[in-house]
């Protein structure tokens, strides 16, 4: 049986919110009853619950909740709201004879002068509460939310359109959103250990969230650079294993590695296994379904390319290369250091969900950020990518204008056995055939790279 409860949001990442929930929900083992009237761009929402204690672990857990309470009224107006609290006393009867509380008044977009604040509060005299009012350490707390459309960008005076607001909700508070502290805890700019590739502490967060990282789970980042996914994953227990191409942005310069050094700052530097350097096309990885879920910011090409182990193609009509025998030392007696040529964005992407159905447990997930340009991605671009025994889960856009960068996340869904994936594009043709799925479409992200430096325009860029 599901009880009703308002929650509200942090005003960032409309997109992540839904996702983000499930992932919680599903980690503990509960269902959420999602409104039919659902609009992810307003920061309250009326989820349906089956406890209080479901509540406080969406809080705990959940980095864009702010607050939940327990659902009392709403209306456009004071009238209306006060007619549906009066119309059903039994959720606050229960507290009337002996219960401390406080009435809170706030709001979304606007200050509220407090003599309007007091007056409101004076509002709800009939509710005929006979415990003591106690501001500091209450047993419950009733708020009063009220929302205003978002004028930022515009002159206004303090309390300019105060009383016009766009709807107004009452409820008994359950709990303040405590995991949003993270984001301050771990914010790269305190981090002893970061470098220009470095995910922003509350996209991480929310990608640990949808890994369900948790005690006792391994996570694996195939493209780990400087370790943000390493910290927030181990931070909700799991163990991480990291690897890269280049081991230059896992050691730093100091003669502790720069990630078990943050890791250290954060407390969970026992709980990074190891940290290798390979070409993931080359992989050690000798046998699959060890991982519980993988997580990774993939290289796209503005700030760093994907690279792969092997020699660009040679333009036509140049001279053969000449190699030198495997006898003769070098000159300078530096180490050798094999060539490495671009990893293209579409390929890397379809290659990196052959290794993780390779890789993962039955149910095992999928987290990875995906760029595409705004005005040529479609729905397709994604099931492109998909094989066999993978589906999406979920599918949420952090929007930079001309182009944005897409939060994927995949679940493994079969338990068949997997051969490793051969990283070809013959090996990629036959997958995504197999899987039946428009492998002759050509996906927007294609190429990102190059359409990012010509600022994606068109007419540069299509013959």
């Amino acid at each position: 049986m599901y009880s009703q409860y308002l929650c509200q949001f942090a005003q960032v990442h409309e997109q992540f919110r839904i996702p983000e929930l499930m992932s919680v929900s599903e980690l503990h083992g509960f269902n959420i009853e999602l409104p039919d009237d659902m609009d992810v761009t307003r920061p309250f929402m009326i989820l349906g619950l089956e406890s209080d204690e479901h509540a406080r672990i969406l809080t705990q857990r959940c980095i864009l909740v702010k607050s939940i309470c327990e659902f009392y009224a709403r209306g456009k107006t004071y009238e209306e709201l006060h007619m549906q609290t009066r119309a059903d006393p039994s959720k606050w009867a229960r507290y009337v004879e002996n219960t401390s509380f406080k009435m809170k008044v706030t709001a979304y977009n606007h200050s509220i002068p407090q003599t309007r604040a007091r007056d409101v509060v004076e509002d709800f005299s009939y509710m005929g509460m006979l415990g003591k009012i106690d501001m500091i350490q209450p047993e419950i707390t009733f708020v009063c939310y009220e929302e205003y459309v978002d004028k930022h960008g515009t002159t206004r005076e303090k309390h300019e359109g105060d009383g016009e607001f766009r709807e107004v909700f009452f409820g008994r508070l359950i709990d303040e959103g405590s995991a949003r502290r993270l984001v301050k805890s771990f914010d790269v700019k305190k981090r002893k250990y970061y470098g220009n590739t470095s995910m922003e502490a509350e996209i991480s967060l929310l990608m640990a969230n949808q890994t369900l990282a948790s005690p006792g789970m391994l996570i694996y980042d195939p493209f780990v650079g400087t370790g943000s996914m390493a910290y927030t994953t181990a931070h909700f227990g799991a163990l991480f294993f990291g690897s890269d191409i280049d081991g230059r942005q896992m050691r730093g310069k100091a003669e502790s590695p720069g990630i078990i050094r943050a890791a250290a700052q954060y407390g969970v530097d026992k709980r990074i296994i190891d940290l290798c350097t390979f070409d993931v096309t080359q992989n050690p990885w000798r046998c699959g379904e060890m991982f519980d879920a993988i997580v990774t910011d993939p290289p796209y090409g503005i700030r760093a390319g994907a690279k792969r182990l092997g020699r660009k193609a040679r333009p036509s009509g140049a001279p053969p290369r000449t190699v030198a025998p495997r006898s003769e030392s070098r000159p300078d007696d530096q180490p050798y250091i094999p060539p490495t040529k671009p990893y293209e964005l579409s390929a890397l992407a379809t290659d990196l969900i052959l290794l993780s159905r390779y890789l993962l447990r039955h149910n095992g997930r999928l987290v990875f950020f995906l760029p595409t340009v705004t005005d040529e991605y479609e729905e397709v671009d994604v099931q492109t990518m998909l094989c066999e025994g993978m589906e999406v889960v979920a599918n949420s856009l952090q929007d930079f204008g001309s182009w944005g960068r897409r939060l994927i996340t995949i679940r493994k869904t079969s338990s068949e056995k997997y051969a490793p994936p051969t990283f070809e594009p013959e090996g990629r043709r036959l997958e995504l055939e197999k899987a039946d799925v428009a492998s002759k479409h050509v996906p927007a992200h294609k190429d990102f790279r190059m359409k990012y430096f010509k600022k994606f325009n068109k007419e540069d860029y299509v013959a």
